[in-house]
Protein backbone atom coordinates (compact mmCIF):
# COMPACT_ATOMS: atom_id res chain seq x y z
CA UNK A 1 0.00 0.00 0.00
CA UNK A 2 1.34 3.47 -0.83
CA UNK A 3 2.24 6.17 1.66
CA UNK A 4 0.65 9.56 1.09
CA UNK A 5 1.84 12.88 2.49
CA UNK A 6 -0.66 15.49 3.66
CA UNK A 7 -0.29 19.05 4.94
CA UNK A 8 -2.86 21.26 6.62
CA UNK A 9 -3.59 24.57 4.86
CA UNK A 10 -4.59 26.20 8.16
CA UNK A 11 -2.04 25.13 10.79
CA UNK A 12 0.74 23.71 8.59
CA UNK A 13 0.73 20.29 10.28
CA UNK A 14 2.34 17.75 7.92
CA UNK A 15 2.14 13.96 8.19
CA UNK A 16 2.33 10.75 6.19
CA UNK A 17 -0.27 8.00 6.15
CA UNK A 18 -0.45 4.58 4.54
CA UNK A 19 -3.64 4.24 2.51
CA UNK A 20 -5.01 1.79 -0.02
CA UNK A 21 -5.63 2.93 -3.58
CA UNK A 22 -9.35 2.46 -2.99
CA UNK A 23 -9.40 4.67 0.15
CA UNK A 24 -10.66 8.20 -0.28
CA UNK A 25 -8.32 11.13 0.40
CA UNK A 26 -8.32 12.68 3.86
CA UNK A 27 -10.02 16.08 4.07
CA UNK A 28 -9.68 17.29 7.67
CA UNK A 29 -6.55 17.86 9.76
CA UNK A 30 -6.28 15.61 12.84
CA UNK A 31 -4.75 18.52 14.81
CA UNK A 32 -7.06 21.49 14.06
CA UNK A 33 -9.80 20.02 11.81
CA UNK A 34 -8.63 22.40 9.06
CA UNK A 35 -8.48 21.69 5.33
CA UNK A 36 -5.85 19.20 4.15
CA UNK A 37 -4.00 19.14 0.88
CA UNK A 38 -2.17 16.15 -0.55
CA UNK A 39 1.54 16.74 -1.10
CA UNK A 40 3.15 15.21 -4.17
CA UNK A 41 6.73 14.02 -4.01
CA UNK A 42 9.04 12.97 -6.81
CA UNK A 43 8.76 9.33 -7.70
CA UNK A 44 11.34 6.82 -8.76
CA UNK A 45 11.33 6.09 -12.45
CA UNK A 46 11.37 2.50 -13.65
CA UNK A 47 12.09 1.83 -17.32
CA UNK A 48 10.81 -1.54 -18.47
CA UNK A 49 11.22 -3.07 -21.89
CA UNK A 50 13.74 -2.56 -24.65
CA UNK A 51 15.09 0.71 -25.97
CA UNK A 52 16.44 2.21 -22.76
CA UNK A 53 20.06 1.19 -23.09
CA UNK A 54 22.59 2.58 -25.56
CA UNK A 55 23.08 -0.79 -27.22
CA UNK A 56 19.37 -1.57 -27.63
CA UNK A 57 18.84 0.62 -30.70
CA UNK A 58 22.02 -0.43 -32.52
CA UNK A 59 22.01 -2.85 -35.41
CA UNK A 60 24.15 -5.97 -35.43
CA UNK A 61 26.57 -4.54 -38.05
CA UNK A 62 28.20 -2.18 -35.59
CA UNK A 63 27.69 1.07 -33.84
CA UNK A 64 27.96 4.57 -35.23
CA UNK A 65 30.44 5.49 -32.52
CA UNK A 66 34.00 4.33 -33.17
CA UNK A 67 35.84 2.94 -30.17
CA UNK A 68 38.73 4.94 -28.75
CA UNK A 69 42.17 3.64 -29.73
CA UNK A 70 44.11 1.86 -27.02
CA UNK A 71 46.68 4.07 -25.36
CA UNK A 72 50.32 3.00 -25.68
CA UNK A 73 51.82 1.93 -22.37
CA UNK A 74 54.02 4.60 -20.89
CA UNK A 75 57.72 3.81 -20.63
CA UNK A 76 58.91 3.56 -17.06
CA UNK A 77 60.88 6.57 -15.94
CA UNK A 78 64.59 5.99 -15.46
CA UNK A 79 65.59 5.95 -11.84
CA UNK A 80 68.20 8.56 -10.96
CA UNK A 81 71.61 6.99 -10.37
CA UNK A 82 72.59 6.88 -6.77
CA UNK A 83 75.93 8.47 -6.23
CA UNK A 84 78.33 6.30 -4.25
CA UNK A 85 80.31 8.05 -1.58
CA UNK A 86 83.88 8.50 -2.67
CA UNK A 87 86.34 6.43 -0.73
CA UNK A 88 88.92 8.57 0.91
CA UNK A 89 92.45 7.40 0.38
CA UNK A 90 94.64 7.58 3.39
Amino acid sequence: MPTYAYACKDCGHAFDIVQSFSDSSLTSCPECQGTLRKKFNSVGVVFKGSGFYRTDSRDSKGSSVSPAPAAAPAAPAAAPAASAPAAAAS
